[in-house]
């Protein structure tokens, strides 16, 4: 039986990351660069390739991060993975950020239950909670925007819950209601295309890969809609 290869990238947060999955083996890459993912992104793809000593072609599917996050990085995301999908000829695999920073506090804390948000600018927060089930953060009700006031309106939560994302450090005060007892897990304040794998994987299983042409972000915003590549339709 072939192993299972999984490229997964992500430009959706100040971070920007490439993962690749071979079976059982991962190679990674990550870095904090707000304003050069353009830069980084390819080369960090070929690294994670190259140390797996595979090509684009020996792909099954290519995993992006689809928000949500900043519009220009989800967007800048978004067309590298189509890029590459439609030059490799294989399919891909939306995986929200917000659950990947929730597997990423999993995989470093062991946590099991995490409250995963991103500060979305305009006062407002991306916010999602997430449970783990079979060793995979699965998320509990709606992804959603939403102000950090409005949270606090929101039934608090029981028990413990790590807190991942940036949403945590600018909203402090408005995320504190959002469960009794917060554990911070400051190593997934940011995504990171390795916590992706997992999640991918279970996503390829489900046969949930899509077309290039079928793969859309997620912006959360209803009043932000997303425009085609030039020259796609």
């Amino acid at each position: 039986m072939n192993e299972l290869k999984i490229l997964a990238l992500d430009t959706a947060t100040e971070a920007c990351s490439a993962a690749l999955l071979v079976g059982e083996r991962v190679y990674a890459r990550w870095e904090e660069a707000p304003r050069d993912h353009t830069k980084k992104i390819l080369p960090m793809v070929q690294a994670v390739l190259d140390e797996a000593g595979i090509a684009l072609s020996d792909l099954d599917a290519i995993a992006f991060g689809r928000g949500p996050g900043s519009f220009t990085g989800v967007r800048i995301g978004v067309g590298v993975a189509q890029g590459l999908a439609f030059g490799a000829g294989v399919p891909l695999l939306g995986i929200s950020t917000l659950a990947a920073m929730a597997q990423g506090a999993h995989r470093q804390e062991g946590a099991t239950r995490v409250i995963s948000a991103i500060d979305a600018r305009m006062g407002e927060v991306y916010v999602g909670r997430y449970l783990l089930q079979d060793g995979i953060m699965v998320l509990d009700g709606e992804e959603q925007v939403t102000a950090p006031e409005a949270v606090a309106q929101q039934p608090t939560l029981s028990g413990l819950w790590f807190s991942a994302g940036t949403g945590f450090e600018t909203y402090a005060d408005g995320l504190s209601a959002l469960a009794d007892e917060q554990k911070p897990c400051p190593a997934a304040r940011l995504p990171a295309a390795l916590d992706m794998l997992p999640l991918a994987r279970v996503a390829w299983l489900a046969g949930a890969a899509v077309t290039p042409e079928q793969a859309t972000p997620v912006y959360l915003r209803d009043k932000v809609t997303w425009k085609k590549l030039p020259g796609r339709e």
